[in-house]
């Protein structure tokens, strides 16, 4: 019942969320009442049970903060919980439940038993076999089936009782009662266990993890700590109303009371901290508190407590404080107090915590060190406080315990130099260089430069110096160093010249590789510079230079598009394979860019450097002399088919008709065995058809257009040679006796498409073409009588002894178009000629029967008359002999081509040089 109302009462309201209830009645009274309910609860250290909406419990787990509700459908009127057990009174019975395993976090509860009885009781506790019922001062032990196995009687009322844990069947339990006598009893015993007694009434009690210390909150709000084993009062403190020991630390305990929490450590002084509500458990470093029906958990760092330890210098009880749970910071200064305690053992612990692997290197080779019989402590620690950063402190222990030479290195490393000096030894030069040395080293780094170049000179560090100075340009310096330094010195020396090089002051450069008589550095500094004259008047006093500076000047040559003189340089420098390589790469660019006047250039160029080779390599000579031929012959063909590309693909042409008639059939005659590379025999047989009709030689033009149409003609050139091929037939089918080539050797005119190319058909004598003209020339080739020299023949025709004129002549000539004939008349005719005696063969022959001449024909030759190709060696001179004295010839005497000496004169007036080999006009003439 509520409460009575004098009228009968119409409506009943509960207010929401709250214990209020407002009654209204019929002669208009409102009546207001507060419900207090007691509070329903059990905890057992992280398992927290209690009763909601009166007929439900909830066990929460305080760790986790997973709950799980338990619906009994009726009113609960007692909780008790223990380890896996959870025991709820109702008014009838009493249910016991336990965890379905024996995970710590399980919160699965199943119903293992039940008493169905009514009792009457103050306190309900549970164990792990038995209920504890508690009734003012008895005290019933009932199985879970209801049977009572044992009762006690107190001589007070009972005001407090705990389970403080043991064996399953075996607990023991705490009991306090109100005439302050404090109880162990064990379940399975019926006699309890008197353990202290004082003069005032308990109202909590709690017992230390090793069960060596009893904490008691009296009557009077005083909490009292006792030694169990003893019975002395160990300490006490006011103002608390709850007391509970860390279950992880035997020599901690906090008590609520006055709106603080108080955490006490071993007997150090009291840490507070504001907390509202009952303490009810201390596991770690969290706190359960209960306010009011509300159950939670604090975290509380341990951090004063820790503190409390490390003033004492009791290490090891400051690590276990600080693994129940403190911050990042705290740890660290339990690691450095450790460590200046020299108790590496903590100190090792608590740096492994943060992480610092430093300091975990520094206890790590102290140890070491130890273990070699390292004993000196005041060693130890200066080594701590070097690390730490207290250096003087560090350097007073180096002192005493004898390491000055450590706190000398101390001081250096960190660039401390005037604290330094202070523990150089007596004088020693070598340890003031080295601490010079170390300083200007600071100074570099810490961008002071010039400082440090002069430390570095001071030291005799010159090396360093200059490297200092050139890196920053300094050349006033870096020239005041090189001469004052010894020539002996060659390494800081040539580190001079290096940096001088690098800033471009090479006259610096010069005058120091001169003083150290650096000869290949000075050469290698004007090619590098570009200075080629010096570079060429040092080769001239030192030879053995040579390739040091002609290399890279063709190099440059030939970056710079110079390569003629490029291949020359290369050629001077002894790099034949380069000088061919430049060549051949040049002859190739000037083919396919269609430049064939510098192609028969640069491929003549190539034959007289493979003449060279050939000439300086005995053991090439022979590889070298076919490549000579060879490239003589594409020079020729090359140099002819420049005029005939420049008639098929430019609109005008400067060549006369004769001139390109003559070119072509040259040409032609020349490739009987393979078209070289950008020359087309299409443009031959064109320009040969056109210059051919144009010239009335109609029979070889219908040839030539018949030879066309087996090739594939360009599309430019299509219509006008199938227009060029019918038109020629409406001419008469026959030449211009005029253009016919005639051999000067046997006067046989030869056909102008001659399979056997530029030879006689009849006495099989190469003809010799003008290299500007292409006309055959009246020139014979003859060779020397075996045992004659070549200097010899020279002497014999510049002899030119006198001969006597008794020739008559009655030659006569009969002509046909088929035929040709030469009759001798019968009157006898005196040619007192040798040379024309030897120019005679046998008729009807396959094979080239050369003239050969002996002294007496040599002799009898004028030195007009004679041309000679001086080939160098290993080639032999080659000789010809006009036949027509009338007709000026000129030889060129560097590529020995032949050259009607009008056509010559004009071409070396335009060119200002040999058309062919390019040779300027002052040395051809020479």
């Amino acid at each position: 019942m509520i409460g009575e109302q004098s009228s009968w009462v119409w409506t009943c309201r509960v207010k929401p969320d709250s214990n209020y209830v407002v009654v209204g009645c019929q002669d208009g009274t409102l009546a207001f009442y507060q419900l207090i309910f007691s509070t329903v609860h059990g905890l057992y250290k992280d398992r927290y049970a209690y009763r909601d909406n009166m007929t439900d419990v909830i066990v929460q787990h305080l760790i986790t903060e997973q709950k799980v509700r338990i619906r009994c459908r009726e009113l609960v009127k007692k909780i008790a919980i223990y380890k896996n057990r959870l025991a709820i009174q109702m008014p009838e019975k009493i249910l016991i439940y336990e965890l379905y395993s024996d995970d710590v976090s399980d919160m699965h509860y199943r119903v293992k038993d039940k008493i169905v009885k009514k009792f009457e009781c103050n306190l309900l506790v549970v164990c792990s076999q038995h209920i504890i019922v508690c009734q003012e001062k008895h005290l019933q032990c009932l199985s879970f089936k209801g049977v009572k196995e044992r009762e006690w009687m107190m001589e007070s009322l009972i005001r407090y009782i705990k389970v403080i844990g043991g064996p399953s069947g075996r607990e023991g339990l705490l009991v306090g009662l109100k005439n302050g006598q404090i109880l162990k009893i064990f379940v399975d015993n019926l006699f309890a266990i008197t353990l202290l007694k004082q003069a005032t009434s308990v109202r909590c009690l709690d017992m230390s993890a090793s069960r060596n210390k009893l904490a008691v909150v009296d009557e009077h709000n005083t909490c009292l700590v006792y030694d169990i084993t003893t019975k002395d009062l160990l300490f006490q403190e006011p103002n608390a109303n709850s007391v509970a020991w860390n279950t992880q630390c035997e020599d901690m305990l906090c008590f609520s009371g006055g709106g603080f929490l108080n955490i006490k450590a071993s007997n150090f002084p009291v840490h507070q901290q504001k907390l509202q509500g009952f303490v009810v458990g201390y596991n770690g470093s969290k706190i359960f508190c209960l306010h009011v029906y509300s159950m939670s958990s604090v975290d509380v760092p341990q951090s004063a407590p820790m503190y409390q330890y490390l003033e004492r210098k009791m290490f090891r009880e400051a690590y276990q404080i600080a693994c129940l749970g403190v911050t990042d910071l705290d740890w660290r200064d339990l690691a450095m107090e450790s460590l200046e305690g020299l108790d590496f053992e903590t100190a090792k612990k608590a740096f492994i915590r943060v992480r610092d692997l430093r300091y975990l290197e520094l206890i790590h080779s102290i140890e070491e060190r130890k273990k070699r019989g390292e004993t000196n402590d005041d060693l130890f620690l200066a080594d701590v406080y070097a690390y730490q950063g207290k250096f003087h402190e560090s350097a007073k222990l180096y002192k005493k315990s004898g390491h000055e030479n450590r706190a000398l290195n101390m001081y250096t490393d960190l660039r401390m130099f005037e604290y330094a000096k202070d523990f150089l030894g007596s004088g020693d030069p070598k340890e003031t260089k080295n601490l010079i040395t170390k300083q200007a080293d600071w100074a570099r780094n810490i961008r002071e430069p010039k400082a440090a170049a002069e430390m570095y000179l001071s030291a005799g560090e010159h090396v360093k110096a200059i490297e200092l100075s050139g890196d920053h340009g300094w050349v006033d310096m870096l020239i005041d160093i090189a001469r004052k330094l010894d020539k002996a010195e060659r390494e800081p020396l040539s580190k001079c010249a290096y940096y001088f090089k690098k800033l471009q002051h090479h006259g610096y450069a010069a005058e120091t590789y001169m003083k150290i008589g650096d000869l290949k550095s000075l050469v290698q500094l004007h090619v590098a510079t570009q200075h080629w004259e010096e570079a060429f008047a040092l080769v001239e006093k030192y030879p053995e230079y040579k390739d040091e500076v002609y290399v890279p000047y063709a190099q440059w040559l030939a970056e710079n598009d110079r390569f003629e003189e490029a291949q020359k340089a290369f050629h001077k420098a002894g790099r034949q394979d380069e000088a061919v390589r430049v060549l051949e790469q040049l002859t190739h660019n000037a083919v396919v860019e269609s430049r064939f006047n510098d192609a028969a250039y640069y491929y003549w160029m190539l034959s007289m450097q493979c003449l060279d080779i050939a000439h300086e390599n005995k053991e090439k000579q022979d590889t070298m002399l076919q490549k000579f031929h060879y490239f003589q012959h594409l020079a020729e063909l090359y140099h002819v088919y420049h005029s005939i590309h420049r008639y098929t693909d430019e609109p005008f042409s400067s060549h006369l008709p004769e001139t390109l008639f003559n070119s072509s059939r040259f040409l032609l005659h020349s490739l009987t065995k393979e078209t070289p590379l950008g020359i087309s025999k299409v443009n031959a047989l064109y320009t040969l058809a056109k210059q051919s009709k144009a010239l009335k030689a109609y029979k070889l033009a219908r040839q030539v257009y018949e030879r066309l149409q087996g090739l594939r003609i360009p599309s430019r050139f299509q219509e006008s040679i199938e227009l060029g091929n019918i038109t020629i037939r409406s001419k008469p089918f026959h030449d211009s006796e005029e253009l016919v080539p005639m051999c000067y050797r046997c006067s046989t005119n030869n056909p102008f498409l001659n399979n056997l190319g530029n030879v006689c058909i009849n006495c099989r004598q190469n003809f010799v073409f003008s290299a500007s003209s292409y006309e055959v020339l009246p020139l014979v080739e003859f060779y020397l009588e075996d045992g004659i020299s070549e200097e010899e023949a020279v002497s014999l025709i510049d002899l030119e002894a006198p001969r006597s004129n008794l020739r008559k002549d009655k030659w006569q000539e009969v002509s046909s178009a088929d035929t040709q004939t030469l009759r001798l008349d019968e009157e006898e005719v005196i040619d007192d000629d040798p040379f024309t005696a030897k120019l005679s063969f046998e008729q009807g022959g396959s094979e080239f029967v050369p003239v050969i001449v002996n002294r007496t024909v040599l002799r009898s030759m004028s030195r007009r008359d004679v041309l000679i190709k001086r080939w160098p060696r290993p080639l032999k001179w080659q000789y010809f002999r006009s036949l027509l004295p009338d007709v000026s010839i000129t030889m060129c005497p560097s590529c020995f081509q032949m050259f009607h000496t009008e056509d010559y004169e004009l071409l070396v007036l335009q060119h200002n040089c040999c058309p062919y080999c390019r040779r300027p006009i002052e040395e051809s003439s020479l």
